[in-house]
């Protein structure tokens, strides 16, 4: 069964969502990595911004700078636009377009929890799995490549990406990008996530490791650890060497 319209539950629930992305702030254990990279006038993307947590660290920490928080799905980026503009963050543009490693569309398919809400933080573009109501919708996609060149973007500070297992696709379509800017990386690495859209742990060293970027595991208190490939399903540091 799929949804395709927001029931009166669904609906009620966005204001719980919204009061923790204006109000709430998690993964405040990461602020110290990030501030090793984000200047206050550094350009960062937030690919799969969702309810803005991460957003607002970025705004933070670059309040000079820009942050440009990607969100392709209707029901977080409504979430996240309300909070961007209640919290006043001048330095964050909305983009309401997910990256891939081609333009076009595709379903994005959020579940629908057995009370009935919508587990907009799991949504992908992945092939959906087992009989679970879900809420699908289309969605519009550019490259990191396309979106740099049509956008002129000088400079890419910092870029972080939790897709639920998008992440490879989106790294096809960013080569020239990373080649260019090398900016330190945050991606979520799923190996369950990875495999629903065709994709790998070991693609993602496969393609950054000659680009020059090592890796590091790092834990939701802080902790970061290098590792020479995939460790479990975790967030990963990836940063270039510089020339």
């Amino acid at each position: 069964m799929v949804s395709t319209a927001l029931t009166y539950r669904q609906n009620l629930t966005l204001a719980a969502h919204l009061y923790k992305a204006v109000f709430k702030q998690y993964h405040l254990a990461l602020r110290p990595m990030f501030a090793r990279y984000i200047s206050q006038d550094a350009t960062v993307f937030d690919v799969g911004a969702q309810a803005a947590q991460f957003t607002k660290q970025f705004s933070a920490l670059a309040p000079k700078g820009h942050v440009y928080s990607f969100e392709p799905g209707a029901y977080a980026r409504r979430v996240l636009t309300m909070a961007v503009r209640l919290r006043c963050l001048r330095n964050v543009e909305v983009v309401p377009i997910g990256l891939s490693d081609r333009p076009g569309e595709a379903t994005l398919t959020s579940p629908i929890k057995k009370s009935g809400s919508i587990g907009f933080g799991l949504s992908h573009l992945g092939r959906h799995q087992g009989d679970q109501p879900v809420l699908a919708t289309t969605v519009s996609l550019t490259t990191l490549d396309k979106f740099v060149a049509e956008n002129g973007i000088q400079t890419l500070d910092f870029l972080k990406a939790d897709i639920e297992g998008w992440e490879i696709h989106m790294l096809r379509g960013g080569i020239h990008t990373l080649e260019r800017f090398r900016p330190p990386m945050l991606l979520e690495i799923s190996e369950n996530f990875l495999a629903r859209a065709g994709s790998t742990p070991a693609d993602a060293w496969n393609m950054l490791c000659p680009l020059g970027y090592r890796a590091s595991l790092v834990r939701p208190d802080g902790t970061v650890t290098p590792v020479d490939s995939f460790a479990g399903n975790e967030d990963y540091l990836f940063v270039a060497d510089r020339e």
